[in-house]
């Protein structure tokens, strides 16, 4: 059995019986029943992944995958392959929107050079390359199917060695110009949407070059042909490196019972191929804003997810991630230091 089939077998239900139990103290806390919303709805899912209820906010640590497209190509995006050279190492360096934030909260960052077209000669970026980038989808498949498994799996690896360490809560970052392009690709194919229906500005593209966006996404669909009940399939022929790692980190936070917060519009691209390679994965997933990327709430809606903050952020890195893992806080102390009607006498 592979690491990817084995960390699969491994994902399962949330614990019921603990979310009952979280249930009815909510119920009972000095306030009208289900009035703090999400919060409340938060507080019940973490139970029902811990399978604790009045479970306890740890350590957290947020992953950033980077890789380049060779899809850049096509003039898709309004910045070059370099950038994503050149940011790699300012987020173990601290000073990428990402590090800021993740200070804020208090979780840690880690840097993954999982596809960079580059080297990265920086003793803070991990390298797990499993190649310099994804060949044009334009032209041919992104990756060969093992590329996109051996991808997904540097994600299992990572994500599981962060929770070794410690870390109780994982979020999901994403560095990599271009990595709109595979990302509304794979929601076209997934979601059957047309590609003018989920391509977005990126990193702010004109009228015209989003247009042609579009229309390099329906080329490389008709290409590569990409069969939408094969997620592998469709992850090797459109997708990204970055994108299988995050599928991958998911995976492995579902696997181990971790609730893992996602980030934006890549991000959720990772989402949703963990969602179609382990459908249970989603109860495990804690969806963190929803971004100013055209289609990103229909990604999400197609994950069943719902976004808690709507901040017009588009940045990527994991900077959503980080904001929400503020509100994870949140929810843990409303549940365990309200004081319930019983605590005050009535």
């Amino acid at each position: 059995m592979s690491l990817l089939e084995k960390t699969i077998s491994q994902i399962g239900d949330l614990d019921r019986i603990s979310m009952e139990e979280t249930q009815d103290r909510l119920n009972n806390l000095i306030k009208p029943p289900g009035s703090l919303g999400v919060l409340e709805e938060l507080a019940l899912q973490l139970s029902g992944i811990y399978g604790e209820p009045r479970p306890k906010i740890g350590k957290k640590a947020i992953i950033v995958m980077g890789g380049d497209h060779g899809v850049v190509q096509e003039g898709v995006s309004a910045f070059p392959s370099i950038v994503t050279t050149l940011m790699m190492p300012q987020f173990p360096n601290g000073v990428a929107g990402v590090s800021v934030l993740a200070r804020h909260v208090g979780a840690s960052v880690t840097a993954v050079d999982i596809g960079v077209a580059s080297p990265i000669e920086h003793p803070g970026v991990l390298n797990r390359k499993v190649k310099p980038g994804t060949d044009n989808m334009a032209k041919g498949p992104a990756m060969t199917r093992d590329e996109a498994v051996r991808a997904v799996e540097v994600g299992i690896d990572i994500a599981n060695e962060e929770i070794k360490k410690g870390a109780v809560v994982l979020g999901t970052g994403d560095m990599g110009i271009g990595n709109t392009t595979p990302s509304s690709a794979l929601l076209a194919v997934f979601g059957g949407f047309t590609p003018e229906e989920v391509t977005g500005r990126g990193t702010g593209v004109n009228d015209e070059a989003q247009a042609n966006k579009a229309n390099i996404i329906r080329s490389a669909i008709e290409i590569n042909k990409p069969d939408p009940n094969d997620p592998i399939d469709v992850l090797a022929k459109v997708g990204g490196l970055e994108i299988a790692g995050i599928a991958g980190t998911i995976l492995a936070a579902a696997a181990n019972r971790v609730p893992v917060v996602i980030d934006g519009f890549i991000c959720s691209a990772g989402a949703l191929v963990a969602a179609r390679l382990a459908p249970k994965s989603v109860n495990f997933m804690i969806p963190s804003h929803c971004s100013a990327e055209q289609a990103h709430r229909i990604m999400l809606e197609s994950i069943g997810l719902m976004p808690m903050l709507d901040m017009k952020m588009r940045l990527g890195e994991g900077t959503g991630a980080a904001l929400a893992m503020n509100i994870l806080d949140a929810s843990i102390k409303i549940l365990n230091e309200m004081a319930t009607f019983k605590d005050i006498g009535m």
